[in-house]
């Protein structure tokens, strides 16, 4: 270490790295605790594909279901009520060449809207279920 002897009062040509080395010594422990809580994974049960299924030259027209803001409900532009949802879920699942299901949800509609229709789908086992935006 070097001790000025006072009799110098030109400026100080070295560096106090101390606080420095305490600012990196805090953030390493910082990053040492906080880098294993990154790792988490989430599980996310996607689609298989079905290898018995062959893709159709002409694939029938999609259909459209729109959920506006109060929660209405359209099916190809015609409103339907929840029951009337699954029966035309229920006639589209029977069918060999099934049709996509295309949701047009509004900005504002409320989560459970659209949660219900996808889980009316797939409980009637329908494969092709896609988002779009409104038109």
């Amino acid at each position: 270490m070097a001790f000025s002897s006072g009799q110098s009062k030109g400026p100080m040509s070295e560096i106090n790295v101390t606080p420095l080395v305490d600012v990196m010594l805090v953030l390493l422990i910082i990053f040492m605790i906080t880098a294993p809580l990154l790792q988490h994974k989430v599980k996310i049960d996607l689609p298989q594909p079905n290898p018995n299924v062959q893709n159709p030259t002409n694939p029938p027209d999609p259909i459209k279901v729109k959920i506006d803001q109060g929660g209405a409900i359209y099916w190809n532009g015609t409103p339907v009520d929840e029951l009337g949802l699954r029966a035309q879920i229920a006639v589209i699942a029977q069918q060999t060449n099934q049709p996509e299901l295309q949701i047009h949800a509004a900005d504002q509609a409320a989560y459970q809207s659209v949660a219900q229709v996808l889980a009316d789908a797939k409980s009637y086992g329908l494969t092709k279920i896609s988002f779009a935006d409104d038109e």
